[in-house]
């Protein structure tokens, strides 16, 4: 394991995946400072062009920009107030009004240096865990994975919230999208219409870039306003003076307690399916309000809201590949994303990511250390000059955007239908956020239907229906029974507990 390890670090510092890196890491830098757009739709915008790259080329351009969203997101967090991440809202509580009292640069300094610090931690986690996932792995059969892929799944349903309904429709359209071509089995063509270009299914790139980036664009024209404009009457000044980075970078290392409690959480909250960085980094913030000695201050300003919220985010998204290297089942959207690219470039998870290609996987491990330490020189580097990005008006970089929509959309496979299944994934990809539709049980539908139906149709031959009494077969439908039925008895549990208390309430002003 040792040799895959360093093998691993070797391919990583070729020239070629070395650029390829660099070149993610600068994508990944601007996407970060501009709200709207987020990780998760980056890569879908990127992903056409790792077609005919090498597996680990491929992860240093994609993960390499993925990891380090998270980082920028938080400029612009802090100096203006707009997270540029979903995963950079708990930075804007207390980095922003340090901001707002000139202390910025105090403030970016301590969200740098800590996302740096978690990253770190974050890829010791995955590495460390390669040795336990590994055997595990090696043990289950298509009945334990096709259970595992109906597992994630539900994960991603239950966390709909209060829109369960609607995210266990999402999932059975996205299953049916997932049917339509030729038959792996059978040869027998599903919902093709006579169509030849359905023969070979929807693909997953188009349906992809459609529904994440070309929603977010489609949102960002129709918003009208500038990039770093959240909407309200006065926009907050910048602070110029960009002072005081060292001293939140002390403050880190003062707190290292809390950067390693962070950054725990963080990859903890990763591992589970469908939980996303959004609550990590609330539920760090919490943590660390919790612990602190002086809670009231978290709101106002406290630098350690901002270490927690900073630690938070890499470690996340390391979490959130350990699910899905070892079972196949994403994190999260970006993962789900990226477990696209597994199938691209011809990698199966489970089995030969931990076996065959355990090299590929530790490289991985290497290029979110790298491509995060990069990221954060960069920004100490740059940070005055970066911030005048955010004053870019959104409807300018939708032209440019839709171009790039098209062609990656088109490239996949060079057929114009591929551009427009994107045009109708980037509708449907509307109609969900405007009408509050989750898509990311969708997506995941999509990515693993073929997985869950050769899965099954291997279950069944091998083993009949019996697989269905198979101990952990067993032990996992359970944890589904139980993920989908305890959030709504909290529910029904909660409703009771108002109606109790509003006849109270009637009874004390009768």
């Amino acid at each position: 394991m040792l040799t895959d390890l360093l093998n691993g670090f070797t391919q990583v510092v070729q020239p070629l995946p070395l650029m390829l890196m660099l070149l993610g890491v600068a994508i990944g830098f601007v996407v970060g400072l501009l709200p709207g757009l987020g990780g998760a739709v980056t890569l879908a915008l990127m992903l056409p062009f790792t077609f005919d790259m090498q597996p680990v080329e491929a992860f240093a351009f994609l993960l390499g920009m993925w990891v380090v969203t998270s980082t920028t997101g938080d400029i612009t967090s802090v100096l203006f107030g707009v997270p540029g991440e979903a995963t950079s809202a708990a930075t804007v509580l207390d980095g922003h009004p340090m901001a707002k009292r000139g202390e910025s640069g105090r403030a970016l300094g301590a969200v740098l240096f800590s996302s740096a610090l978690g990253a770190v931690f974050g890829a010791l986690v995955l590495a460390l865990s390669v040795p336990v996932i590994r055997p595990v792995v090696l043990a289950f059969a298509p009945p334990e994975f096709f259970a595992l892929t109906l597992l994630g799944l539900t994960f991603v349903i239950a966390l709909s919230g209060k829109r369960l309904l609607k995210g266990c429709i999402m999932a059975a359209f996205g299953l049916l999208i997932a049917l339509v071509g030729l038959d792996p089995q059978d040869g027998v063509a599903r919902y093709t219409f006579d169509q030849l270009y359905l023969w070979d299914g929807i693909g997953i790139i188009p349906l992809v870039v459609g529904l994440f980036g070309g929603a977010e664009v489609l949102q960002l024209m129709l918003s009208k306003r500038s990039i770093a404009d959240n909407g309200s009457a006065s926009s907050p000044a910048v602070n110029a003076e960009l002072s005081g980075v060292r001293q939140g970078i002390r403050d880190t290392l003062r707190h290292w307690p809390l950067v390693l409690r962070s950054s725990a959480i963080g990859t903890g909250v990763g591992i589970v399916p469908g939980l996303g960085g959004s609550v990590a980094q609330f539920i760090a913030y919490g943590h660390a309000q919790q612990s602190s000695k002086t809670p009231e201050l978290f709101g106002k300003g406290a630098i350690e809201g901002v270490i927690a919220s900073g630690a938070v985010n890499n470690a996340k998204d390391s979490g959130s590949l350990i699910p899905t290297i070892g079972f196949g089942i994403p994190g999260g959207a970006g993962s789900a994303v990226l477990l696209s690219a597994f199938l691209i470039v011809g990698l199966d998870p489970g089995e030969e990511m931990l076996t065959t290609s355990l090299d590929v996987t530790f490289s991985m491990v290497w290029i979110a250390v790298l491509a995060n330490f990069v990221a954060v020189a960069a920004a100490f580097l740059f940070l005055k000059p970066l911030t005048r990005l955010t004053s870019i008006s959104g409807p300018l970089l939708v032209p440019f955007l839709l171009l790039l929509l098209s062609l990656g959309a088109y490239t996949a496979s060079n057929s114009f239908a591929d551009v427009l299944v994107m045009l109708a994934a980037a509708a449907v990809g509307v109609a969900c956020i405007r009408f509050d539709w989750p898509r990311v049980p969708f997506l995941l539908a999509v990515v693993l239907g073929a997985l869950a139906e050769r899965y099954l149709f291997l279950s069944y031959s091998l083993f009949g229906w019996s697989w269905l009494s198979r101990p952990v077969v067993l032990a996992i439908g359970a944890v589904m029974v139980l993920v989908l039925v305890v959030p709504f008895l909290k529910r029904r549990r909660a409703r009771a507990r108002a109606a109790t208390t509003i006849q109270e309430k009637s009874e004390v002003q009768v």
